[in-house]
């Protein structure tokens, strides 16, 4: 069988133009005269990879006075994880202030001066990657100090279609999950703008405008969309890394587990020392998962768990991205892990610290301990469904694009 990396299906030879396209082409009419604060990081770039940054400081009748960045910088330089300070960015000279450090949110002091904030970052669909969480402080925050937000909208990579995992519960509520959505959302960050304020679930309602893109479709990937990638973390280097977060991002809060992190193949992959890959990658086959197929694989990692280590596992790949569903594998992994290996319950073996940050990113308790009772994800799939369906009628109401 010939097994395709990410997508069957014709790529569309359309390029979607996103915010800041958009927003050049209307000569940034919306920022005319405003004293403006950039929530942005490396992939807040235009479709030649311009930076918003340099944009905006030439925009005319457009004064930028000030940087934002979120969970690993302005940059994108620093470790997931990792506290960033405030600085001064040497290209612009202007400040930049973190909102992954002492800050998670702009304090007033910090937005004295400015008029609008303009949001600009490549979200990858997952609730547990940080940029929503930042998207919402920054809309609180807004609305305490009485100024505007723009969000320029960039493309789910996810698409638009898929919805899965259920909604945040308030004891699991943190940076990982903040925000009272499914895991997998399928909303750009501008329709996730509007839910937010539209459901009012920031407490507050702030004076909210979406740039919308160009040419995008729900049913698109990031490859449908003809656009250039720019990391949006350390560890997501490729578009077609991004739906694998979800495949493995949850099981990688473990620290006794490889997901790929420290090796050449980020979150595509499940290993560990004890692992026998021929015999696993037929038990997970044998599943016959909608969508996705498991390669016997050997490998050793540089960096992180196993690091050093001969590992064996499996790596995974989608036969019809549509049809597969991503965070259903690595419950899948686990339960067919603990059949071959019992020996080895990984979950079970985990620190509380560990244990503890699993639930905050399934945004409830009740996942880890419905599947622990008999390690059947049929257990606990149930409750991970329940908000889905909900969600999805709700979020309707906020779609721009078809």
């Amino acid at each position: 069988m010939t097994l395709v990396l990410f997508l069957t299906g014709s790529i569309s030879a359309q390029r979607v133009k996103t915010g800041i396209e958009v927003l050049k082409s209307q000569d940034f009419k919306a920022l005319y005269g405003l004293r403006v604060g950039l929530v942005t990081n490396p992939t807040g770039v235009d479709n030649n990879l311009q930076s918003d940054i340099d944009i905006l400081a030439a925009a005319p009748n457009v004064k930028l006075v000030a940087l934002f960045g979120p969970e690993h910088g302005l940059r994108g330089s620093a470790h997931a994880g990792s506290a960033v300070g405030n600085n001064s960015d040497p290209e612009t000279g202007l400040p930049v202030y973190s909102l992954y450090g002492k800050n998670r949110m702009p304090s007033p002091e910090m937005l004295k001066g400015i008029d609008v904030l303009v949001y600009d970052i490549q979200d990858i669909g997952c609730r547990s990657f940080t940029y929503i969480s930042t998207l919402a402080n920054i809309m609180k925050a807004a609305a305490q100090s009485h100024i505007k937000v723009i969000v320029l909208d960039r493309p789910n990579p996810l698409g638009g279609e898929k919805i899965e995992g259920n909604l945040v519960e308030d004891d699991c509520i943190s940076f990982v999950s903040q925000i009272k959505v499914p895991y997998i959302y399928g909303l750009t960050p501008g329709e996730l703008a509007l839910l937010l304020n539209g459901e009012n679930l920031l407490g507050a309602k702030c004076d909210l405008e979406v740039i919308k893109m160009k040419k995008w479709k729900r049913r698109m990937t990031y490859e449908d969309t003809g656009l250039p990638w720019v990391l949006s973390s350390p560890h997501i280097p490729e578009a077609a890394t991004a739906p694998f977060y979800a495949v493995s991002g949850i099981v990688g809060e473990l620290d006794n587990f490889s997901i790929g992190v420290g090796y050449t193949l980020p979150f595509r992959l499940f290993g560990s020392s004890w692992i026998e890959a021929s015999a696993f990658a037929g038990r997970m086959n044998s599943l016959r998962l909608p969508g996705v197929r498991f390669r016997p694989i050997y490998y050793t990692p540089f960096y992180g768990p196993g690091k050093g280590q001969e590992l064996q596992g499996v790596q995974v790949y989608f036969t019809d991205y549509r049809r597969a569903r991503l965070c259903d594998t690595q419950f899948y992994i686990l339960q067919e892990l603990y059949k071959l290996y019992p020996s080895h319950d990984i979950l079970a073996e985990a620190s509380q610290n560990r244990k503890d940050m699993i639930d905050k990113v399934c945004g409830s308790k009740q996942i880890r301990q419905l599947f622990m009772k008999r390690h059947l994800w049929s257990d606990a799939k149930p409750y991970w469904d329940k908000d889905v369906d909900t969600f999805r009628q709700t979020a309707k109401k906020y779609y721009l694009y078809k």
